[in-house]
């Protein structure tokens, strides 16, 4: 089992960690944990990858001193949540994990099973993911794997309506294209929070598209979250072409509407991570990259400290 630590053990434990770890309080919102040999992947799976597991996690934060992890329930689990369940039962200190999760989001039984997870995991699951990717030029799916399915359909409202009287969020996972029509259901359930993930993929879409994703800031319950840069450039570390994307995320949404995920599960790569998280907002204060870093999740996701 994962050793427990109090905060102030795991401050004291991790202080031979990075030297220069930006001030303030660290949330990494994308996190992706995957244990094959224990928990196998789900016979739908979209993609198997190697291990990436809570062991190799946990002593990762503990070097990095990061206070919280979302942990982002992925695709080869499908609505299989078994590990997501472990991990929160053997996180390394109480409260340290939230989660999201996934089910079909047009099935007729989702609202029911989102609530029976919720009461099984109380104050563990905050955000349902939804991914809609597809080739605009093909039809939504109807069946098999999670993904792509019709925003439009009636039942993808009965799912945010109960999402929302859950408090949980919806996490966005999607190409440029489909922002109207995120638009026309965050604008209907506008209490419900809704995250885009990966700076909504802006290299998958046209200008036109993207100036449709902006409008989406002109809603006070819509967060971006910064991450996963990689799909917004066209150019190797440090992304020097994604900088002028990034000022007008931070001018559309503010400094308290933008959230930091995929710091990575080493050293190495959280230190690449923080640095360009800093020549991304260079021209922010720091005070609204100590935000980004981890204020607003803290805020969004109601985490402790």
């Amino acid at each position: 089992m994962t050793a427990r630590y109090s905060r102030r053990e795991w401050l004291l434990a991790s202080a031979g960690g990075l030297a220069a770890r930006p001030k303030g309080v660290l949330v990494d919102t994308h996190i992706h944990l995957f244990d094959p040999k224990r928990f196998p992947y789900h016979p739908n799976a979209t993609y198997r990858p190697p291990a990436q597991t809570l062991e190799d996690y946990v002593k990762f934060v503990a070097e990095a001193r990061i206070d919280h992890s979302i942990i982002v329930h992925p695709e080869p689990y499908q609505d299989d949540h078994s590990y997501l369940e472990y991990c929160f039962a053997h996180e390394p200190r109480r409260g340290f994990f939230k989660g999201t999760c996934l089910f079909d989001p047009v099935a007729a039984e989702t609202p029911a099973r989102m609530e029976a997870l919720t009461k099984k995991l109380p104050g563990r699951i905050v955000t349902l993911r939804i991914h809609v990717n597809r080739d605009p030029k093909a039809p939504p799916t109807t069946s098999g794997a999670i993904r792509d399915r019709d925003l439009r359909a009636p039942a993808m409202k009965d799912t945010w309506r109960k999402a929302g009287s859950l408090g949980l969020a919806i996490q966005m996972h999607f190409i440029p294209y489909y922002a109207p029509q995120i638009f026309a259901l965050a604008s209907e359930f506008r209490d419900v929070a809704v995250i885009l993930d990966h700076l909504a993929r802006a290299g998958q879409g046209t200008e036109a598209e993207y100036g449709e994703v902006l409008k989406l800031a002109k809603l006070p319950r819509v967060y971006m979250k910064y991450s996963a840069v990689r799909y917004s450039s066209k150019q190797d570390y440090p992304h020097r072409d994604a900088r002028p994307l990034v000022r007008r995320v931070f001018d559309a949404f503010g400094p308290e509407r933008i959230i930091w995920g995929g710091l990575g599960m080493s050293m190495a790569d959280f230190e690449k991570q923080a640095a360009l998280l800093d020549q991304m907002f260079e021209f922010a204060s720091e005070a609204d990259r100590a935000r980004i870093r981890g204020g607003n999740a803290v805020r969004l996701f109601a985490l402790p400290l």
